[in-house]
């Protein structure tokens, strides 16, 4: 197998191994502490000795046996007596070891409600789940937030000892409880997916291993709570975004927008299943903002061209949206949906609102829109600025390319 095969297993397997030693011998921070040593193990030793029968056995034994002396070093320097007369060896208990061959399951979905438990803000929600479940790292996760890479670190550090001292059981949580964490689940998943499809950083534009596993986790809850409408429209929304994403990049792994992509590449199968899903949903009694978004996507995706789409549609879905989920992002897709339905100025208009909030207003995002606009609107001398502008606020590679490239065209 390739490194990259290697990589790619390690990060689907990574979840359930923690999952695995959570379940089994409780100590949320040093179980992750110990998968990552394993982790670290199997990409040394896999791509030089091959990949074992059963990776996760694997995974789950070498992590164990680090746990187990882990916490035996914790209990020595701490010199609690009756914490190391209470430790009993993985053999000594009930349960069974975590290094003896496991059952088949996945205690992927069982970790997700963990970390969203009531006890974490919601903030720390979503960061410990993202680190724990998603395996984006601590900067991937600060640059989600907005915020430092030292303030993130902090909060799932504390997040982590919380859980820890709770004391509270690796299980599913009832019914009545899965919704009441349900707003924090569908969040974090939200959060994955976008990091897969549209990476925030580095020199790949997608990281496609997470918007599967965003997937993935989207359907498992789907299953769970098939009536749910927002969870319906979280999937179809994931489905109906990924559906684009071999047109999205080109041979040289360069950056595609939408209204040029080749939209015979678009996934038919994952349309009409995001379809299906969020027309099975919109009727319900109460429409949130996962729905709305899907609704929008499935416009997109349903338009036989770009020049086809029913811009009108998406402008009316959006301020429907920003009624009852507003945010500078949705305000941001507002302005072009606007600009594509009315015209280059009418986006320009909004988007110098929109500029005022500082939460987006030194955002990469907001430089390109406005490069966009103003490129519409015949201003080839500022939306060149503008796209320069926006190259130098975003860490994501291809998308410094793609802007660097849509200025130079502009100075010819």
């Amino acid at each position: 197998m390739t490194a990259d095969g290697v990589e790619g297993l390690l990060r689907e397997s990574a979840p359930q191994v923690l999952g695995a030693l959570v379940r089994r011998y409780g100590h949320f921070d040093t179980a992750e502490d110990a998968v990552q040593e394993a982790l670290l193990a199997a990409s040394v030793q896999w791509p030089r000795e091959g990949v074992p029968d059963s990776p996760r056995s694997w995974l789950i034994t070498v992590a164990s046996r680090r746990l187990t002396d882990l916490l035996r070093a914790e209990q020595a320097r701490r010199r609690r007596e009756d914490t190391v007369a209470g430790w009993r060896l993985p053999g000594e208990r009930s349960a069974p070891a975590a290094d003896r061959p496991p059952v088949p399951a996945d205690d992927t979905l069982v970790l997700l409600f963990m970390c969203c438990h009531p006890s974490l803000s919601p903030a720390s929600q979503i960061a410990l789940t993202l680190r724990a479940v998603g395996g984006l790292s601590t900067a991937e996760i600060a640059r989600a937030f907005l915020v430092p890479e030292a303030t993130m670190t902090r909060r799932i550090s504390r997040a982590k000892q919380r859980i820890k001292d709770s004391g509270l059981p690796f299980a599913m949580p009832p019914a009545a409880e899965r919704a009441q964490r349900l707003g924090a689940v569908l969040h974090v998943l939200y959060l994955i997916f976008n990091e897969g499809y549209a990476s925030t950083s580095g020199p790949l534009l997608q990281r496609v291993e997470l918007s599967v596993e965003a997937i993935r986790l989207a359907r498992t809850v789907h299953r769970l709570m098939p009536g749910d409408g927002e969870v319906a429209g979280l999937l179809a929304l994931m489905l109906l975004t990924d559906a684009r994403r071999l047109a999205r990049t080109g041979p040289g792994g360069e950056l595609i927008p939408m209204a040029e992509q080749d939209r015979g590449l678009w996934d038919a199968a994952q349309i009409a299943e995001g379809v299906a899903l969020v027309s099975a949903a919109l009727p319900r009694r109460e429409i949130g903002p996962y729905q709305l978004q899907a609704a929008i996507a499935a416009v997109h995706d349903e338009a036989p061209s770009a020049r086809e789409t029913d811009w009108p549609q998406i402008v009316a879905l959006y301020e429907v949206l920003m009624r009852i989920a507003d945010n500078p992002v949705v305000r941001l897709n507002h302005v072009v949906a606007v600009a594509m339905a009315r015209g280059a100025k009418a986006g320009l208009d909004l988007l110098d609102e929109l500029t005022a909030d500082e939460r987006v207003a030194g955002d990469h995002r907001l430089y390109a829109v406005r490069a966009h606009l103003l490129e519409m609107a015949g201003d080839r001398t500022a939306a060149r600025e503008a796209y320069e502008a926006a190259a130098g606020r975003t860490t994501s590679l291809p998308r410094q390319r793609y802007l660097h490239g849509r200025a130079a065209r502009l100075a010819d």
